[in-house]
């Protein structure tokens, strides 16, 4: 069977639109500048989408994901065969520190990975129906979504979702990462990439309601995993518009450029952009759990911390 299940709401909430301010001038330069953006009001899943709620999909449709498929030679040309196996990106930490610059140190394609087997052939999700799906690429995530009748949110939709209204705050929560000592969502502690404190009570990925939710009532829209928008990578953000009148509604960010197909940029592997950080997010090298964070995720890239979650824009009875 392959219908796609009726639309209901049981499991997402309205965001009212309005206009804020969107990135940061302080931060990572991929960031800047922030500038103004409204976007219309919409429906948003209240987590990430779980291990439960992808099983669903794939036992609905039959679907085979991305990282379940061996990659076909011509898109990889000048790749060594043995390399052309089915598998996804794990983080591997490594035993002592290692060069931050070099990210290898502490990824490892492993042959047989994906959402069944988050580790490795001899894994499984047993008793993580309620951890966000990983070893999600985004063509997969496009299919859930269409599959459920909803879409991917927009980058500038995530942003203001994840703001809750906090518009000037660092943190989805306000200015300070642990208020009160109090860990607010599932991100790095002790020394990326080998030394994790878990302080927070995680080692990888935790159960989807596990931190507060912030001010929309929404769940992990900081740390734990990031999550897939549909707007291509830019290296910027646009500058403010010089009229107020001309704030951008609703904007779909990234470069335009190919004459062949103007949804996509000029490029033989496309970016989209993620948003909200992960659970390996380190004060000491990726300070990328906030709103305002952003980052490049190749189409056909899969990981061990990158999932997603769905909008639906029109607002019914």
């Amino acid at each position: 069977m392959n219908e796609s299940p009726v639309i209901g709401k049981a499991d997402m909430l309205w965001i009212p639109g309005g206009t804020f301010r969107m990135g940061s001038d302080r931060h990572y330069a991929e960031e800047r500048p922030a500038h103004r953006v409204s976007v219309d009001g919409f429906f948003m899943d209240k987590t990430p989408v779980t291990n439960r709620q992808f099983r669903r999909f794939v036992e609905a449709t039959n679907y085979t994901t991305f990282a379940e498929i061996p990659p076909n030679p011509a898109d990889y040309p000048g790749a060594l065969p043995h390399m052309l196996q089915a598998g996804s990106l794990i983080f591997s930490p490594p035993k002592g520190p290692v060069d931050l610059r070099n990210w290898g140190q502490w990824w490892a394609f492993k042959f047989g990975a994906n959402w069944r087997r988050p580790y490795g052939p001899g894994s499984n999700i047993k008793g993580l129906d309620e951890h966000p799906v990983v070893h999600v690429a985004y063509c997969d995530a496009e299919a859930y979504a269409k599959w459920a009748g909803k879409e991917l949110p927009t980058e500038a939709e995530w942003e203001f979702a994840g703001r809750a209204g906090l518009e000037d705050a660092e943190y989805a929560w306000g200015d300070e990462l642990t208020p009160g000592g109090k860990h607010m969502a599932n991100t790095w502690q002790g020394t990326f990439p080998h030394e994790n404190l878990k302080s927070d009570g995680n080692d990888r990925t935790s159960p989807v309601t596990a931190f507060p939710a912030n001010a929309y009532g929404l769940y992990d829209m900081i740390g734990n995993v990031w999550e897939w928008t549909s707007d291509f990578w830019s290296t910027k953000h646009t500058e403010d518009a010089p009229k107020a009148c001309c704030v951008p509604t609703n904007p779909r960010g990234g470069p335009i450029e190919s004459s062949f197909d103007p949804n996509q940029p000029q490029i033989r592997i496309p970016r989209k952009v993620l948003k909200g950080g992960s659970h390996l997010c380190a004060p000491n090298y990726c300070r990328r759990y906030r709103p305002a964070a952003r980052h490049a995720e190749p189409v056909d890239t899969s990981t061990s911390h990158v999932s997603f979650r769905c909008v639906l824009r029109q607002k019914t009875d």
